[in-house]
């Protein structure tokens, strides 16, 4: 039995780590946590209703790092801790410092950022590199990732895995229709209103929301009974969003800043659209699983853990990045070529199924904490 914690930090729900939890070999491995956050989340919940050891360290920013790190050392020694993975930014500056100086020989973690501090935060690239010198093995989620490590950060490819992200597909499928109708009661979306085109998507501005946005003003025009949601609507470029926003009448979209039932969420959508402005910016993009997992034809740019798998026509759209008009065009090809439709709802689901299960990421995890 080999004792690896997790460190995280600032996550509220995900349940990425609960089906890492439900599908690791409990005889091989024993899971505990640590969570940084300043508050009680939906992942302390989980962690106290599975009796899964966990301790929760009081941290809102870097002036909390030297209390944290004491006590990340305290719960590595009481828990007697072989292998520390990290996961997000502050998680992997205060857990690998502390497992290194506690003298762990296994300090792993997960890179979940692509090129935002490249191109936005040019200053914290030297805590990346910080991040990746403390690490003994880095997981990168995606081929674009590994590339960014190995030629802008200096990585040592020997020190680098990839794992893909898994999912438990079937969670996806068999959505009852009265969670779907609970759904659309909730925001008052009248399903009456087609097409209904999707984005699960932060408001930040590599995220090229406001490209769909000027597409589906154009959609409207064809398809005047058209209704946009837009999920995860918040973040650092909402106010610019707002003012995209002004050109729609205000019944013609839905803004959702959170929702748990993410399975039904994806079931309300006729199309889903998911455009980065360019191939590095997105580091992986469970969406671009998550959607076709779901069986929604999607329109994508061909960024994150896109360049992995996805061929236009095959098993998605691809369009160019930054290009309204574009977006607009493979929205209509999807709503008027039932052929084509079908055909890439098909191929977009079995492609997933290769690549990106639960069981698989869990299987490459138990072999690298294991070696």
């Amino acid at each position: 039995m080999i004792k690896v914690t997790y460190i995280l930090s600032f996550v509220d729900k995900s349940i990425a780590f609960e089906w890492i939890n439900k599908y690791i070999d409990k005889n091989k491995i024993e899971l505990s946590f640590v969570l940084l956050n300043n508050k009680n989340t939906y992942i302390e919940e989980y962690l106290k209703s599975n009796n899964i050891v966990f301790s929760r360290v009081n941290y809102s920013g870097k002036k909390d790092i030297p209390k944290a790190v004491i006590k990340c050392i305290k719960f590595y020694r009481e828990n007697k801790t072989e292998v520390v993975h990290a996961h997000l930014f502050d998680a992997c500056i205060v857990g690998l410092f502390a497992a290194k100086l506690v003298g762990i020989k296994k300090r792993i973690h997960t890179r979940h950022n692509a090129t935002i501090h490249h191109v936005y935060h040019p200053k914290a690239v030297k805590y990346d590199k910080l991040i990746n010198f403390l690490s003994t093995k880095i997981v990168a989620i995606s081929k674009n990732v590994k590339d960014i490590l190995i030629e802008l950060e200096g990585v040592n490819p020997k020190k680098i895995i990839l794992i893909h992200h898994g999912f438990k597909l079937d969670d996806f499928e068999n959505i009852h229709e009265i969670r779907i109708l609970d759904l659309a009661k909730k925001y008052g979306i009248d399903l009456n209103n087609k097409p209904i085109i999707g984005v699960i998507s932060r408001y930040i501005h590599w995220k090229g929301v406001q490209y769909t946005i000027r597409a589906f003003d154009i959609l409207k025009k064809s398809f005047p009974q058209a209704h946009l949601i837009l999920a995860n609507a918040d973040g650092p470029y909402k106010s610019q969003i707002k003012v995209e926003l002004e050109n729609l009448h205000n019944d013609s979209y839905t803004e959702i800043v959170f929702e748990n039932d993410l399975f039904a969420l994806y079931k309300l959508f006729d199309v889903f659209v998911h455009v980065p402005i360019d191939k590095k910016a997105e580091a992986f993009g469970q969406t671009y699983v998550e959607s076709l997992a779901s069986g929604i034809p999607s329109v994508f740019t061909n960024s994150g853990i896109a360049s992995d798998f996805i061929i236009n026509e095959e098993n998605a759209l691809i369009v160019p990045f930054e290009d309204t008009n574009e977006i607009y065009k493979s929205i209509v090809k999807i709503l008027t070529n039932n052929d084509l439709r079908d055909k890439i709802i098909i191929n977009g689901k079995k492609d997933i199924s290769e690549m990106f299960s639960i069981e698989k990421m869990v299987l490459q995890l138990e072999k690298l904490y294991l070696d």
